[in-house]
């Protein structure tokens, strides 16, 4: 399922690449000169990247590759990064002024694990500012538009990688999950998008949003893909204090296309409730139509505790933003105050006026409020103790099924100003992707089909560290849709 921008070389998959690239080395530079061309045609409308290094850079890149015998599992895929994912030497903007010059002196734990397995950097994608957003319309410097149709936005934040994916603008990407934001991209772009268990992948590297929440994780075009990024960038990393000591690996195994057991799948009725699209409701229900021929249980399930599941990420998140956000004040971090000999607090102010766009300010000033003396314990202690029962919810649902289903969106993806001002609307986008942030759990956009001729994604969850059956039942899904 791919938009009109890819052609058949620039879609090539990455075992098929690896393949290739080790009977002929010359394919990789016919691969690499092939996705350069559609970036040329396509990226003036798309807008999926911030910087986009130059073609004779990763031309000489993929030299080197080819001259040290060692392709490794990525066989020379070009890789795009989310713009707070942190690259020596190359400008990290997080899709904010106050980043606007930031070149980072190192490089993320999972971009040194690309470099080491083969992969190649094509350039850093837009976003969402600081990843505050659900369709890569707060950027500071353009919104990336969605390659199905460019009135309609990508989901965000991680919009920019999922586009650049979808248009065959790069082999893979990297993105960061707060709430959703690889999930809802990959929905709305036709894109495989896993957030992984908190904690399998090192967040050492990334830009904080809410640290209790975040997670990097793969944006691909098919789920081998999805499975051999996760099996490169997970595993334990001592310079990251969340990081799981748990065995990794071994996820591209379990990419067949049928069921390894007989899974017991729920939905949870209010993930299928008030505000669900006909026309994904149709997708959706063709594909767990297809899944019990295929002879798996669904089921169905309440959790109404799951309505409180978007106010309480919201608190949280805000709240955390709020705290990491603080450092950026022209003395440690962000950009310098044009006058000099002003007071310190008149220094800051000018310095995170001019730096934060409108979005940013408008969730530091709400943090600040909700973690205010005589509010605490009203507003982020109430929030922790619904995750904390949230969570508990999932174990119990969990012991009974081995897997859960549901719309990835609620919704068809917005056209461009169509969400953006309208907050109860825009933060609704998140309402089936915050509760497995709030849990910790793995997660994974898959396409189920097309609506309207839009791209619908089906959420594939499990409890934590289920990265392998997830990935199983997302390719009976994937395969699912040519029958």
């Amino acid at each position: 399922m791919l938009p009109p921008q890819c052609t058949r070389l620039a879609s090539t998959p990455i075992r098929v690449l690896r393949e290739r690239v080790a009977e002929d080395p010359d394919f990789l530079f016919e691969y690499i000169e092939e996705v350069y061309r559609v970036i040329e045609r396509h990226e003036p409308q798309i807008r999926a990247y911030i910087t986009l290094r130059p073609k004779e850079e990763v031309l000489g890149e993929a030299e080197a590759l080819l001259k040290s015998g060692k392709l490794g599992p990525l066989g020379g895929a070009l890789v795009a990064l989310k713009d707070n994912i942190s690259t020596r030497g190359i400008r990290t903007t997080c899709g904010s002024r106050m980043l606007e010059s930031y070149v980072p002196p190192y490089d993320a734990t999972v971009v040194s694990k690309i470099k080491e397995s083969g992969g190649i950097i094509v350039g850093k994608t837009n976003m969402d500012e600081f990843a505050m957003g659900s369709t890569t319309e707060n950027s500071a410097f353009y919104p990336t538009r969605n390659p199905w149709d460019y009135e309609r936005v990508p989901g965000g934040s991680s919009g920019g990688s999922a586009a650049a994916v979808a248009a065959c603008e790069a082999t893979v990407a990297l993105g960061s999950d707060t709430g959703g934001s690889i999930r809802l991209p990959a929905s709305y772009t036709g894109t495989v998008g896993l957030k992984p268990t908190y904690g399998l992948v090192s967040r050492y590297g990334l830009v904080a949003y809410g640290s209790s929440l975040d997670q990097i994780g793969p944006i691909a075009r098919c789920v081998e893909d999805a499975a051999i990024v996760l099996d490169v960038i997970s595993g334990h990393d001592p310079r990251d204090s969340t990081s799981l000591r748990v065995e990794v690996g071994g996820f591209e195994k379990y990419v067949v296309d049928e069921p390894l057991k007989s899974y017991r799948v729920v939905v949870i009725e209010e993930m299928i409730g008030e505000g669900l699209d006909k026309e994904v409701a149709g997708v959706f229900s063709k594909v767990l139509k297809k899944l019990e021929s295929r002879g798996l249980r669904v089921e169905y399930r309440s959790m109404p505790l799951l309505r409180y599941s978007l106010s309480a990420y919201y608190i949280i998140a805000m709240a955390e933003a709020s705290s990491n956000l603080a450092r950026y004040d022209g003395l440690r971090y962000g950009i310098q105050p044009e006058v000099e000999a002003v007071h310190w607090t008149d220094a800051y102010g000018r310095v995170r006026t001019a730096g934060f766009g409108y979005e940013v300010k408008r969730r530091i000033l709400l943090g600040a409020y909700i973690l205010s003396e005589g509010l605490y314990e009203g507003y982020y202690l109430k929030a922790a103790k619904v995750r904390r029962l949230l969570y508990e919810e999932f174990v119990r649902l969990f012991r009974e099924y081995d897997l859960a289903v549901s719309p990835t969106s609620p919704t068809l993806p917005p056209r461009i100003g169509e969400v953006i001002t309208d907050p109860i609307r825009l933060f609704s986008l998140d309402v089936n992707t915050t509760p497995i942030n709030l849990a910790g759990l793995p997660a994974l956009s898959v396409p189920g089909g097309l609506a309207n001729g839009l791209p619908v994604g089906v959420q594939v969850f499990g409890p934590p560290l289920s990265e392998g059956p997830i990935l199983n039942l997302a390719r009976i899904i994937e395969v699912s849709r040519s029958e």
